[in-house]
């Protein structure tokens, strides 16, 4: 379903004090401030943060036919998951939209979000399964996706693929869960003429729960911001970054990873790319590759790194649906939010 559309929404942004916070159940931690951190919340492209369907009507699905026509809709919503939903291949998502699990029970199955010229909006506390294609494919210059709590197993494809031309997008707190390709992050060797300039996402808190590779695999993108995620039992690799992609990996844990971290090698066909890793843990794992400059996350936004050791824990406890209490659900559906910039 292409969309094509420039306009942004004309409501202001709003700060959210970072002392509020928010109860959070299943043992995760209490997180300030319910909204995306990194590059989804970075005020560009005519965006002010990632605000989702804030302002619209809430409405609730809890069929295909429904949810098929809330995503397809021209105005702001917010879309409430109940149950189970089965859906084929990738349905577009248009923009200005907040699709939300209720409690632990939004199931996607059998199919998967596309997001074409499609801009502000947010996935959270989510499991999809079992997606013929893609789970989530962020492509065709789509620009502020924020992909939150969710939990991703059994694609055929990628979990989560950011691609052609795709930028200022947040992937935190999801689980992997045995995934074979967890995120890619350009398509294709070819794809500088779309690709350069952008891709500017940020990765953090995720648990990469014995997934098998592309946590991300990175082709032009810079910075790529990587940090403080739980990388275990990952067969392949952790990290690839390619063709002259920028990243920027910090704050994280390894245990088990053979390969951490791919960049001056360079990784299958592709050539190499760019690396910094500082401040993570590796547990019996492989030594990272690092190679040259890149340039750095807090160029466009302030962010603070968990200690590292405390990752693991804090992750288990977090990632993934089911894990943010109902209030967090309602602030992302409700508030809008800007991120100090540095």
């Amino acid at each position: 379903m292409p969309f094509t559309s420039s306009r942004a929404p004309g409501w202001a942004a709003v700060l959210v004090a970072a002392a509020l916070a928010v109860p959070s159940t299943g043992g995760a931690p209490a997180q300030a401030a319910d909204g995306p951190a990194g590059f989804a919340a970075v005020n560009a492209l005519g965006q002010n943060g990632t605000t989702g369907g804030a302002g619209g009507r809430t409405v609730t699905a809890t069929n295909a036919e429904q949810f098929l026509e809330y995503i397809d809709s021209l105005e702001p919503l917010v879309i409430q998951v109940s149950g189970t939903i089965s859906i084929t291949s990738k349905q577009g998502v248009r923009p200005n939209k907040t699709i939300v699990g209720v409690g632990a029970t939004g199931h996607i199955t059998g199919g998967g979000l596309d997001f074409y010229r499609s801009y502000n909006v947010i996935v959270r506390n989510l499991r999809f399964t079992n997606a013929e294609d893609d789970a989530v494919n962020i492509g065709q210059n789509s620009h502020h996706i924020w992909i939150d709590h969710n939990t991703f197993s059994g694609a055929v494809d990628g979990s989560v693929d950011i691609v052609r031309g795709a930028d200022y997008v947040t992937v935190s707190w999801n689980h992997f869960d045995h995934s074979d390709k967890s995120m890619l992050i350009s398509h294709s060797d070819g794809a500088s003429g779309t690709d350069v300039g952008h891709l500017k996402v940020s990765i953090h808190h995720n648990f990469f729960d014995h997934s098998r590779q592309r946590h991300p695999r990175i082709r032009f993108g810079e910075p790529v911001h990587v940090y403080n995620n739980y990388f275990l039992g990952n067969e392949l690799y952790g990290v690839a970054s390619t063709q002259n992609a920028g990243a920027v990996v910090e704050g994280n844990y390894f245990e088990n990873v053979p390969h951490p971290l791919y960049s001056a090698s360079g990784y299958g066909d592709s050539g190499p790319g760019r690396a910094v890793q500082r401040n993570n843990i590796f547990v019996n794992s492989g030594t990272p590759e690092t190679a040259g400059t890149v340039v750095e996350p807090r160029t466009y936004y302030g962010y603070t790194v968990d200690p590292p050791q405390s990752v693991p824990s804090a992750v288990r406890a977090g990632a993934g649906h089911g894990k943010i209490a109902p209030m967090a659900a309602a602030a992302a559906a409700t508030q809008l939010f800007v991120a100090p910039l540095s």
